[in-house]
């Protein structure tokens, strides 16, 4: 009996510094080599040209008012329908979009991380598997630390700052409360070996079940 050919569409999400991109990396090179793609939830930040540059760096990053939701569902719509996509390109130093893009071509597999990707239930219906990664909150700000002060030139009392009044709040608001809608809760992100493997299985016996029925 033949079904309709579809990706499989994993969605890994998870507080910053949770590591939901190891996980999605993890599972990413797992699969290397076969038909497979990552989508950013980053990438797709709401375009801010039309603010001044001061008014951007108000920006509330952990909110979902600051992305662009509406074309992220569109563009894994397109995706799986097997479309090929212009996926927008951030540009973190103008904190707005750029006028680039990248050419994005349909896989197999998908995989959507990002922190607010169970937040609305429009992107949770394309979902196949949807992964929560559940790291304990002083982890996450020490990652949080070590990733801005080295990657982008933070100072200790900027990024403390930001996650007191900005990245914790929007956490226990928006990002925690997503987790029951996880059909997998992983503790301690990239390095929990063990869920990876169970993961990577199901998406292997998953593949495996399509190419028997089509």
């Amino acid at each position: 009996m033949n079904v309709e050919r579809k990706p499989i569409v994993i969605g890994v999400t998870g507080g910053s510094g949770s590591g939901k991109t190891s996980v999605g990396r993890a599972v990413y090179n797992h699969f290397s080599g076969h038909s497979i793609l990552m989508l950013e939830q980053d990438f797709y930040y709401k375009d801010q040209s039309n603010l001044s540059y001061e008014e951007r760096l108000n920006t509330n990053y952990d909110h979902p008012f600051a992305f662009d939701t509406d074309l992220l569902i569109k563009h894994l719509t397109d995706l799986i329908h097997y479309k090929s996509i212009k996926k927008p390109v951030y540009d973190y130093a103008a904190h707005t979009r750029s006028d680039k893009f990248i050419i994005q071509e349909p896989k197999e597999v998908i995989i959507l991380e990002g922190i607010l990707i169970l937040e609305d239930k429009r992107l949770r219906d394309l979902m196949d598997i949807k992964v929560y990664v559940d790291t304990d909150d002083d982890i996450r700000i020490i990652r949080r630390i070590k990733r801005d002060i080295e990657e982008r030139g933070r100072t200790l009392d900027s990024v403390i700052e930001q996650y007191l009044t900005v990245v914790k709040p929007m956490h226990t608001q928006f990002i925690e409360p997503t987790k029951k809608f996880a059909d997998i809760i992983i503790p301690e992100g990239g390095r929990n070996q063990v869920a990876i493997d169970l993961m990577t299985t199901k998406i292997k016996s998953i593949l495996e079940y399509q190419l028997k029925v089509q």
